[in-house]
């Protein structure tokens, strides 16, 4: 199948160029998918897009209208495309919905330790003949109750490593997972978990009951000085109410590697130019902030088995064999 890749940076193309059993001809563009950028997928039977391309009703419309009719995501999230459309187009929409949860768990607990530890800090002082440890203090994770929120693969594997810590692990989702509650988690309602908590850390889908999960209404509710880590969606974030949490000192420490404003932002070298978004400068005048740029994903492991499936997806819709990665309106 004769696909163009969008969003396509360097490495992209190295791991889906590397797999060599497929017949799919990719053409690489490094421009995202937009209503500026569909007239480029003109004549192309697939797309495959990643997590900042925008696949709505109109983008959608175009691509149909110029015969394409399948949207390969590599990625697991699927918040940007228009599901509903996509069906009622005939746009077949597949995805990566787990390719190393390891990879995002083990991120969302090492931004745990850079801040709790003041590593971020610790190392600009000594680059700079600083070996003072004042403000510098932190706490052992042994014995501090985590919250969970999201407890698919990558929430279990974030349990098993916190459960690892000695952390009293409380978990908060729909569906209960069985594999958790045998490490000793316990579920809890989310405004328990809130009230709970030391750190909190979230892996659950962006839908429109998770928007703005965290808000000025379950700020109020924390446990005064916690941590809150995002490596799941940005839009779970009401980033300005989480910019007053942190002046309160209700929210003692922030850990990102989403933004709900990512799309213009991250992926691209701005290192020459001014952020023109408000509210991601403020935040980053705030010590008790790691900010990462959507990188918790981003390992070998992870990359060659994003470019595995995704190709495994379009040889199975190409077939016309039912494709268990296949996403449908109204999935959770």
């Amino acid at each position: 199948m004769r696909c163009l890749v969008f969003s396509c940076k360097s490495y992209d193309q190295t791991f889906l160029s590397e797999m060599k059993n497929h017949q799919h001809e990719l053409v690489f563009h490094a421009s995202p998918l937009n209503e500026s950028t569909v007239s480029l997928a003109a004549n192309f039977p697939a797309v495959c897009l990643f997590v900042n391309d925008v696949a709505n009703k109109a983008v959608l419309q175009q691509l149909a209208a110029h015969g394409t009719r399948t949207i390969a995501l590599r990625c697991a999230g699927f918040n940007n495309v228009d599901l509903v459309a996509a069906e009622q187009l005939g746009i077949t929409v597949v995805r990566v919905p787990a390719y190393s949860p390891y990879a995002t768990a083990e991120h969302a607990v090492g931004l745990m330790m850079v801040l709790n530890r003041k590593i971020h800090r610790a190392y600009n002082r000594v680059r700079e003949g600083n070996f003072s440890l004042d403000g510098l203090l932190g706490f052992d994770m042994h014995g501090k109750t985590v919250g969970v929120v999201g407890t698919g693969k990558i929430g279990e594997i974030a349990c098993r490593i916190l459960t690892g810590f000695g952390c009293t692990v409380l978990a908060c989702d729909p569906f209960v997972n069985p594999a958790i509650v045998n490490l000793g988690v316990s579920y809890k309602s989310f405004s328990d978990l809130l009230t709970a908590c030391d750190i909190i850390t979230l892996h659950a889908p962006l839908t429109p009951q998770t928007k703005h999960l965290i808000d000025s209404n379950s700020i109020s509710k924390l446990k005064h000085g916690m941590m809150l880590i995002n490596t799941s969606r940005g839009g779970l974030v009401d980033t300005p109410a989480v910019i007053e949490g942190l002046k309160s000192g209700r929210i003692g420490a922030v850990g990102l590697d989403v933004y709900e404003e990512e799309a213009d932002l991250f992926f691209e070298d701005l290192s020459s130019s001014v952020i023109q978004d408000d509210v991601f400068s403020r935040l980053l005048t705030f010590p008790n902030v790691v900010i990462t740029g959507h990188q918790a994903f981003f390992t070998a492991e992870a990359m060659m088995a994003i470019a595995r499936i995704t190709l495994d997806n379009l040889t199975c819709v190409e077939g016309g064999k039912p494709c268990e990665n296949k996403v449908r309106a109204g999935q959770p």
